[in-house]
């Protein structure tokens, strides 16, 4: 039934604003958050993919995929073998950290039974990876950081194809993050610059909240380019998405050495050179730089502390702490009328042009046939710790018969408390027209943790014929 709706009754007041956020497209789930562990925090690091190959020997130790069995209780970096040793014997020396390695001719999944399947562990670290990821092993990547893990994406520069497969890690990761089944719709924020940059001291920006720049190992001030590259942010896809520290002479969305993002209820962060993890030491017949101690940079601090924010365990900077589950949106069916929302005249409303999707009451944006405008929102603060999950049922009626061009339009947009647009999270049209409702989800991260926000959704209708934007059964789920 087309929900034109030109003279019917409608209930509305005027109150908050509906807010929420997300990182941009809608994203697929899968399974379970992996549990996380208070102590040790448990990090994989990948040699499943031609990370030893040629002079690189990024593995913290021959012993795999347990580096105890080389030395129990190393004190020297020198008791691993490998040129990431002095980075594993670091966090193994605190007694907080259960380290893996997933050893050459494995492969990377996700709930599976093997001991190194990422539902066990917290963070993945991915060390200059020199051969593509399978379909499955993306799946894998990108669900166990959709589901709450940390992923650490270390690169180098163009052209570092170090087993001459025709793959370098700018084109691994870009493809990981471009070609994958659970959203390539850059969600990260972020894309990695096809650079080869000779030398240089990238420096941190000032931001005192950042716990991998501020954290327990150490205060950051510059890194390391021994050849290496950069990243291109793009915010507008995922607002969450930082640079750190950024090439010289460079700031803002270009040039960025190190960054860090969210996804889903996960954590990401960017490297840009494999040089800073490099401690000099490895395997016999390696050319290996030690970058780790270069004393013109604070590289260990800088590797340390990220691995700490990304396995969860620091308390500020991007979601650490703790959180209590809970839904947070007030009156999210709409069934207490207007109360706890502001909309415009008529939208929530029990007319019968349009069903509920559950109850009497719904949102019901546009659907004239003539030029208008509706609103719908409410504000919201989502508690320091914790990741939000935003979700929302949407039925779109249209008396448009074009199957080209969106003449009305719903946009959900974010805005801070300034009324600001932050990003806008998705746009439908008539062209999304479909019978009964369609769920909408958005994973929010955590880069909006102890913040008041702000999502609006605002409907724009043509001069002619009708398109209504219905919604019910929203939910701001945090946990």
């Amino acid at each position: 039934m087309l929900g034109l709706r030109r003279s019917r009754h409608r209930i509305t007041t005027a109150l908050a604003v509906f807010g929420l956020l997300v990182t941009g497209a809608a994203v697929q789930t899968a399974g379970a958050a992996p549990a996380q562990a208070a102590t040790p925090h448990r990090v994989l690091f990948d040699n499943a993919h031609a990370e030893t190959a040629g002079n690189a020997d990024w593995i913290i130790s021959t012993s795999q995929p347990d580096p105890l069995g080389q030395d129990s209780s190393p004190s020297a970096e020198t008791d691993w073998t490998g040129a990431l040793s002095s980075w594993g014997v670091a966090l193994q020396k605190t007694g907080d950290y259960s380290l893996k390695t997933l050893p050459s001719g494995a492969s990377l999944t996700y709930g599976g039974s093997a001991a190194t399947d990422l539902k066990n562990f917290d963070e993945l670290v991915l060390p200059e990876p020199n051969t593509l990821f399978t379909t499955a092993e993306k799946t894998a990547i990108m669900t166990f950081v959709n589901n709450g893990g940390g992923l650490f994406m270390i690169s180098d520069h163009t052209g570092a194809d170090r087993n001459n497969d025709g793959y370098d890690a700018v084109e691994i990761f870009n493809d990981l993050m471009t070609t994958n089944s659970v959203d390539s719709t850059d969600p990260f924020g972020f894309s990695v610059d096809s650079l080869s940059i000779g030398s240089d001291h990238p420096s941190a920006v000032t931001d005192s909240t950042s716990a991998v720049l501020h954290g327990s190992f150490g205060t950051v001030t510059k890194s390391l380019i021994a050849s290496g590259t950069t990243a291109t942010l793009k915010p507008a896809d995922n607002p969450a998405v930082k640079g750190l520290l950024y090439r010289t002479g460079y700031s803002g969305n270009t040039g960025a050495f190190f960054a860090t993002s969210t996804f889903g209820s996960g954590r990401v962060a960017f490297w840009g050179d494999s040089s800073p993890i490099d401690d000099g030491t490895g395997q016999s017949g390696n050319t290996l730089y030690d970058g780790w101690n270069d004393s013109g940079a604070t590289n260990a601090a800088l590797a340390l502390n990220a691995t700490e924010w990304l396995a969860g365990a620091s308390g500020s900077g991007g979601g650490g702490g703790t959180c209590t589950a809970a839904q947070l949106l007030a009156n999210p069916g709409f069934e207490s009328g207007s109360t706890s929302w502001s909309a415009s005249s008529g939208v929530i409303t029990t007319d019968t042009g349009e069903a509920a999707r559950t109850g009497s009451y719904k949102a019901w944006l546009n659907g004239y046939g003539s030029a208008h405008t509706d609103t719908l929102s409410q504000s919201v603060t989502v508690p320091s710790g914790c990741s939000a999950t935003l979700s929302f049922h949407l039925h779109v009626d249209t008396a448009e018969t074009t199957t080209s061009t969106a003449y009305d339009t719903l946009k959900a947009q974010v805005l801070n408390s300034s009324g600001t647009v932050l990003s806008t999270l998705a746009t439908y049209s008539n062209l999304n027209a479909a019978s009964g409702y369609t769920q909408r989800t958005f994973a929010l991260g955590t880069a909006y943790a102890g913040q008041t926000v702000t999502i609006k959704f605002t409907g724009t209708e043509g001069s002619m014929l009708q398109t209504s934007f219905v919604i019910d059964d929203t939910a701001l789920n945090v946990s």
